[in-house]
């Protein structure tokens, strides 16, 4: 390839452009109007406004997109994450315009986007899933019904969902109904499908995901786990690999059962099959996200592999290393810093003051000092990634990292982090998923925060 166009903004496109300019790829950034300034633009080849701030105005206006691209004569289109990323239509329409998408094809993504035939998928191909409805509850009474036949707490989805949004947990019936209405309403405003599916809510769980990889010759990886515990309204917040307190069999059956699922609809380019592991060690399906993670520099820095240009590779036809020549070494923490009161998790958009980081950590960001984050996008503002020989260090630098890490003229979360890595709860590494609101309502009593 010579030219790519990327669909995105901030962090994830200057990740990309990074990886193009060492391999002497030229690449097409688009922005809307509040993005104008922000970093990736000028570092792009080229760029171009591609519309009004209202991501339904700007980043996902397909067929401008294309439009944009074929007038640049791009060769292929890298969607990152987020956005159109695991837009199916959007896939199929780049296809259809003779432009290669970075990423599986359209119908894995329409498959897989729907949680609930991709649990019928995995049942088929022998993967675990969690205890649940096999088809949509389009009523409250099938809802009640199903939830007293998988008995409480239960956890309400979006078929359609993702990034945490459509998801709530029900302790009891008097929850559920209380729910059903608006989690049906969000999941139509969010993702345009308002069908709901019930799954059982699996207790002291960790969220464990495994990043596979196919290419277009049939060859399936992968590349090891991530933990993705430490979360916040259903969204992860701190990533880590290797996952502490996994035992190196119940790591094999996990990342076997990954690329179980991913041959199952023969996936190509980059992907994560995200599992809930239990306190015994039982893991059971959850999703698949059919693009790249936001913690992805988690695994290139324990495995050493550039996974943005695995994708490029697979994309242009060229196939995947083979699995025995992929090893893991050390240990990685990925910490992601938000525009958000750390109290209430709320977004807290504004400019960036002064900007301190610590030593010793590789730091992804689509800002620097001056730039405003704005209401429109996802407030995330950068992603921390320290690695070291094994957890005990890599806790250390993080620990002394966050020691001196500051960004004044907005609310973040660094603080909320600085304190929440020094305590027993994350340094043990024996945390589920309910680890940080836990800790935040003990601190809160002990008035640490």
């Amino acid at each position: 390839m010579k030219k790519i166009l990327i669909a995105n903004r901030g962090e994830i496109a200057r990740r990309i452009i990074r990886t193009c300019n060492r391999l002497g790829i030229d690449t097409v950034a688009i922005h809307s109007e509040a993005d104008g300034d922000l970093p990736y633009v000028s570092e792009a080849t080229e760029a171009v406004l591609i519309g009004p701030n209202p991501v339904v105005q700007s980043y996902l206006q397909m067929d401008k997109i294309i439009e944009e691209a074929k007038k640049r004569n791009v060769e292929a289109i890298h969607p990152g994450y987020g956005l159109l990323s695991e837009n199916a239509q959007f896939a199929r329409k780049v296809t259809e315009a003779g432009i290669v998408f970075i990423g599986p094809e359209s119908s894995i993504i329409e498959k897989m986007g729907d949680k609930i035939e991709s649990r019928k998928t995995m049942i088929e191909a022998g993967v675990p899933v969690v205890p649940g409805t096999e088809e949509g509850t389009r009523t409250l009474e099938e809802a009640l019904e199903a939830a007293a036949g998988l008995g409480y707490p239960v956890m309400l989805k979006a078929s359609s969902g993702g990034g945490g949004i459509g998801m709530v947990r029900c302790e009891d019936e008097q929850a559920l109904s209380q729910q059903f209405a608006g989690v049906k309403n969000r999941a139509k405003a969010y993702f345009g499908d308002d069908v709901v599916f019930l799954e059982k809510f699996i207790s002291d769980a960790r969220h464990i995901e495994v990043q596979i990889f196919g290419d277009h010759h049939g060859n399936i990886v992968h590349l090891f786990e991530r933990n993705c515990s430490v979360q916040r309204r259903n969204q992860k917040v701190i990533e880590e690999s290797p996952s502490p307190h996994l035992p190196q069999d119940a790591r094999e059956r996990l990342c076997a059962a990954a690329v179980k699922a991913a041959e199952a609809v023969r996936y190509t380019n980059a992907g994560t099959v995200e599992f809930i592991v239990d306190k015994n060690n039982d893991f059971y399906f959850l999703e698949m996200n059919t693009r790249l993670q936001v913690e992805h520099p988690v695994t290139e820095e324990v495995t050493g592999w550039d996974l943005v240009e695995w994708q490029l590779k697979v994309a242009a036809g060229e196939a995947l290393p083979q699995q025995e020549t992929i090893g893991s070494k050390g240990h990685a923490i990925e910490y992601r810093i938000y525009a958000e009161d750390p109290k209430t998790f709320l977004p807290s958009p504004g400019k960036l003051g002064k900007v301190v980081w610590g030593k010793g950590a590789r730091i992804e960001t689509g800002y620097e000092e001056g730039n405003s984050v704005t209401p429109f996008y996802d407030p995330m503002i950068s992603k921390i990634i320290i690695q070291g020989a094994d957890r005990v260090e890599a806790l250390a630098k993080s620990q002394k990292f966050f020691a001196t890490a500051e960004i004044t003229g907005l609310k973040t979360n660094i603080a909320l982090f600085k304190n929440f890595i020094e305590s027993q709860e994350f340094i043990s590494g024996e945390y589920a998923t309910a680890v940080l609101p836990q800790w935040m309502e003990k601190t809160k009593e002990e008035k640490k925060i």
